[in-house]
């Protein structure tokens, strides 16, 4: 197994070195490797979403480092990790963020339109990506006419269409009732089984956390538990 994410002493303050500072990272050292099931635990403000973003590019650091493969993202620009992130990163939000006005189709080529994929294998790649998520019917339907989790398997489509290196979930069954989020991981279970696509959730949800194969609890900006299943 080789690591595809790597933190080193990862940290993010708030306000730093005044009397209001928060650390919301508090030096994060862990490592992913490929093909894991992961979830990262804890209570509110314990640093989950602000690991998922430094990991993801979405965010800056204030000490320490996040590769991913070969590439220390943290010593990225911001113009290089948007490339970075486009052809590296998959994301699954808790809100969908699917393009109302485009098709179920539609958004999940979106993804390789930016990655100027040839319209024949956008096409045959969606098409697949919808089946794999139980969705092969829904092609031409946009989100107002899918349920939550419809829209959310979307998501899950989307963000495995440019073949990324892994995929973070930042609560993706937060919106959605139980039948819903046991259909979701059970469709994310199997892409992880069967394709070695590597998964990092973040969450508060039970049954999120009681399917992964690894926990790894925050809090106060500190790991304090990593429990391998």
């Amino acid at each position: 197994m080789s690591a595809v994410i790597k933190t080193n002493n990862l940290q993010k303050y708030y306000n730093p070195g005044e009397s209001l500072e928060v650390r919301a990272l508090d030096g994060v050292t862990l490592e992913i490797e490929r093909g894991e099931f992961t979830a990262i635990v804890g209570p509110s403000g314990s640093g989950k979403t602000t690991l998922l973003n430094i990991i993801g590019g979405l965010d800056h650091e204030t000490a320490g480092t996040a590769t991913i493969g070969d590439t220390t993202i943290t010593a990225l620009s911001d113009n290089e990790l948007i490339d970075f992130r486009l052809n590296n990163i998959g994301f699954v939000f808790q809100a969908y963020n699917l393009i109302p006005v485009l098709t179920a189709q539609e958004n999940v080529e979106f993804i390789m339109l930016l990655q100027n994929k040839s319209k024949e294998e956008r096409q045959r790649r969606t098409a697949e990506l919808l089946k794999e998520v139980g969705l092969g019917d829904k092609m031409n339907s946009r989100p107002m006419e899918m349920s939550g989790g419809q829209q959310q398997r979307v998501a899950v489509a989307r963000a495995l269409a440019s073949k990324p290196q892994f995929v973070l979930a930042d609560e993706p069954t937060a919106n959605l009732d139980s039948q819903s989020t046991s259909d979701l991981l059970d469709i994310m279970a199997e892409l992880n089984q069967k394709e070695n696509v590597t998964f990092l959730f973040s969450t508060h949800d039970q049954r999120v956390i009681d399917r992964a194969r690894r926990v790894i609890t925050l809090e106060d900006g500190k790991i304090i538990s990593d429990e391998k299943r």
